[in-house]
């Protein structure tokens, strides 16, 4: 049993809090490692405009909470346009904007913008940084200390969540010049190779898009087009939306293809994988991956379960070279397990695909389920959807997959090899710019710096080992 000792002289009138969960002794004592008397929102700026205050009158990107990543620097945004704004949509952001999602603070998703013209969410915190570099406080908000200063901010509502005064109220670890500009060229070079990943995943779907002619092709919803009632009984859909011409012009491409093509269901065996009850999930163990974790590039933890029950659930453990296809939710994202000795469990949400044939590797394939080839025909698949998205087990074997020759695979596989590498090292300056931020809270500048350095010393050498920290 955990239990605090807490004197009446520290429960503040403003904040008046009497909670066990507040009082933990794991919040005390973090929130014992720097002084209240510098926050978060005497280094930000407090004139954040809103599209209510200055209505725009164009299209534009959305972004909310859900779409960030809550581990890396991805984000995605939503096209919007002009008079179809989402009822959240409300901050008018700018580059160098660091936005905190207020729901979920255990998630931690953090983004730092890279652009003008974005439209968030008001489940964001928006920190325009004016007194430090936006990359050292973005860093700083994916520690653990400011996570679980967020974490005892909640007040217990369901789902959690905390508000704007809780994120600006944080005590901030203030940083001497050159500490400052460590991490933020640390966090510099991690953006840098990430967004050079993803330049070479653009160049990897180039090369696909052109084998099959489709380079310049975008996809476009037309209002009107004529098909016979022998495609309908075909096809056993009525819905205007699964006949629109663009799904068949893709389709098409990949039926036309020199190199021939094949379904989906005579390349690979599909394993679903398996549900598990919310008492079961815990706050640490063995990943369970859901839908929500899974993208295109990596495979984030949030929900874990016991060994226990990873023992009665072993067989559905994914092995190197299997691919993770998403069905439910958010069907078509597939992503490739580079590595067998990873342990996790996928939901019942995932696929696992095991190759059975030589005729595609997997991770041309991997590249070829997140193209447009493949999402066009998701996105037909599951048209006219109602509810929860859910892409059938019959609809993913009858994808239709293009054969490349084995001369594009070996390029596109180079790229992905060197996308990934480059991803793994973009990760691990993250990681590391986040962990010595942690020491200097903990321990001082000094020591966190020293091991910053053979950080960056074992990135250039290859190793990825973890580094030991004195206590001293």
């Amino acid at each position: 049993m955990q239990y605090s000792i807490v004197n009446f002289s520290e429960f503040k009138a403003e904040n008046l809090r009497i909670d066990a969960e507040y009082w933990r002794p794991v919040f005390i004592e973090n929130a014992s490692l720097l002084s209240p008397h510098q926050k978060i929102r005497d280094f930000v700026s407090p004139d954040i405009r809103n599209i209510k205050s200055t209505p725009i009158n164009t299209d534009f990107a959305y972004l909310s909470d859900s779409q960030i990543s809550p581990r890396h620097l991805e984000y995605k945004t939503t096209n919007v346009r002009w008079g179809e704004a989402p009822e959240q949509a409300y901050y008018l952001l700018e580059k160098g904007d660091v936005v905190v999602s207020m729901r979920m603070p255990d998630r931690n998703a953090v983004a730092l913008l890279k652009t003008d013209g974005v439209v968030g969410s008001r489940d964001l915190a928006v920190l325009r940084s004016n007194r430090i570099t936006p990359e050292y406080l973005f860093a700083f908000c994916k520690t653990e200390y400011f996570v679980n200063c967020l974490r005892r901010a909640n007040k217990g509502s369901l789902p959690l969540a905390v508000s704007m005064t809780d994120v600006l109220d944080t005590a901030v670890f203030v940083p001497s010049d050159p500490f400052e500009d460590l991490i933020a060229k640390t966090v510099t070079v991690s953006i840098f190779e990430r967004e050079r990943a993803q330049q070479i995943d653009t160049e990897a779907e180039s090369v696909l898009l052109s084998e099959l002619r489709l380079t310049d092709w975008r996809p476009k919803s037309r209002l009107t087009f004529v098909k016979n009632f022998s495609d309908m009984q075909r096809a056993g859909r009525i819905d205007s939306d699964y006949f629109q011409p663009r799904y068949e012009v893709v389709v098409n491409a990949i039926r036309n293809y020199l190199g021939g093509s094949a379904t989906l269901g005579d390349l690979v065996t599909f394993k679903r994988g398996v549900e598990v009850e919310r008492q079961q999930t815990l706050e640490a163990g063995i990943p369970f991956v859901r839908v929500s974790d899974l993208s295109s590039s990596e495979v984030t933890e949030e929900k874990y379960i016991s060994q226990e029950c990873y023992s009665d659930m072993q067989e559905h453990q994914p092995q190197k070279g299997d691919i993770l296809l998403s069905t439910d939710g958010t069907p078509g994202i597939a992503y490739y397990v580079h590595s067998g000795r990873k342990r996790m469990i996928p939901s019942s949400g995932i696929l696992i695909l095991k190759s059975d044939t030589d005729k595609v590797g997997n991770e041309s394939l991997t590249l070829i389920l997140n193209s447009i080839l493949t999402q066009e025909q998701v996105h037909r698949d599951v048209a006219g959807s109602s509810s929860i998205q859910c892409w059938r087990s019959d609809q993913v074997a009858a994808t239709r997959i293009p054969l490349l020759s084995r001369e594009k695979q070996v390029e596109i596989e180079q790229r992905r090899s060197e996308s990934f590498q480059l991803r793994h090292r973009s990760k691990k300056f993250l990681e590391n710019a986040k962990k010595a931020i942690e020491i200097a809270i903990a321990q001082d500048e000094r020591t966190a710096s020293n091991w910053l350095e053979s950080a960056h010393q074992n990135l250039r050498n290859g190793r990825n080992e973890e580094l030991a920290v004195s206590d001293t």
